[in-house]
């Protein structure tokens, strides 16, 4: 049985771009990207912040909502820092972004495909939407384009989000529960 969700293709473009990559500075920012997404689909936290650029500040123009956009943008290494913690904390790290086209510049990087993430039922009743179990997860389905942008070290500055129109979002998101073998999950050693 294949995964619904599957965290390893974050990086799996990037990783076939890298090998045939002969400029340093792309070969930089690739791995830094793959670093960063093996990272944080493993929550090694310690591990994902230090891809992160002391200048860091990330932007979300995904949905229409200001309080949303405001919380999935945060601005300098601490705000960052405290982003990832809640992302890790809320279970919500199960995200798969199946990356199906990139383009690799000097200072930045772009990464469009069908985003995933196995949505705890626990989150989504905070958010006020009822589910059948609690304790389950449930598949969110989105287009999703990021701006990578990276400083001299090679270290992230933004992770800029653009999310597809019509679909996706949590319309719907009840009916689509997902058992936990259709989870992939991602650990320290198959990263390391």
């Amino acid at each position: 049985m294949g995964f619904l969700v599957d965290p390893r293709k974050n990086w799996a473009l990037a990783e076939k771009r890298l090998v045939g990559e002969q400029d340093s500075r792309r070969r930089q920012i690739l791995e830094t990207l793959i670093t960063h997404s093996k990272a944080e689909a493993s929550a090694d936290f310690e591990r994902l912040m230090a891809t992160v650029s002391p200048e860091a500040r990330y932007r979300s123009f995904v949905g229409d909502d200001p309080e949303m956009v405001s919380a999935n943008s945060p601005q300098g290494k601490e705000e960052v820092a405290a982003y990832y913690t809640g992302i890790v904390q809320s279970g919500c790290h199960l995200i798969e972004h199946d990356v199906e086209r990139m383009v690799v510049g000097e200072h930045a990087l772009t990464t469009e495909g069908q985003l995933k993430i196995a949505y705890p039922g626990a989150i989504l009743s905070l958010m006020g939407i009822d589910v059948p179990r609690s304790d389950g997860h449930y598949l969110y389905e989105q287009r999703l384009l990021i701006v990578w942008e990276f400083d001299a070290h090679g270290l992230v500055i933004c992770e800029d989000s653009y999310a597809g129109s019509g679909g996706g979002n949590f319309e719907g998101i009840a009916d689509r529960p997902l058992s936990p073998d259709q989870i992939y999950h991602v650990t320290l050693e198959e990263v390391s």
